[in-house]
């Protein structure tokens, strides 16, 4: 295979065809899930760290003691969508923990 830059009609070719496919919008949709999918599959495999569970949980204690205490909406619903990712992450650890 040669290294030389292509002739003149292939590299036109190429270009139409590298422009057809910029202009395809199915494929630009196809690609944009396929990334979102690769990063939904790299954040469910990382294992979370005990200092980052320990904080977590230390942060959702906090907002749970402030949200009976003041019954603040904005407070509860921080609880509401901290408190699972905590129990998430230390399962996820006892999991790592427990494995043979």
């Amino acid at each position: 295979m040669s290294t030389d830059r292509l002739p003149e009609h292939e590299q036109r070719i190429l270009d139409e065809m590298e422009a057809a496919l910029r202009n395809d919008r199915r494929l630009k949709t196809r690609m944009w899930f396929l990334r979102a999918r690769r990063r939904v599959r790299a954040v469910l495999t990382h294992t979370p760290r005990p200092l980052t569970v320990a904080f977590f949980a230390t942060v959702s204690c906090t907002l749970l003691v402030i949200g009976i205490r003041t019954s603040a909406p904005g407070v509860i619903w921080a609880f509401a969508f901290l408190w699972p990712l905590t129990l998430i992450g230390f399962l996820r650890l006892l999991c790592r923990w427990t494995e043979p």
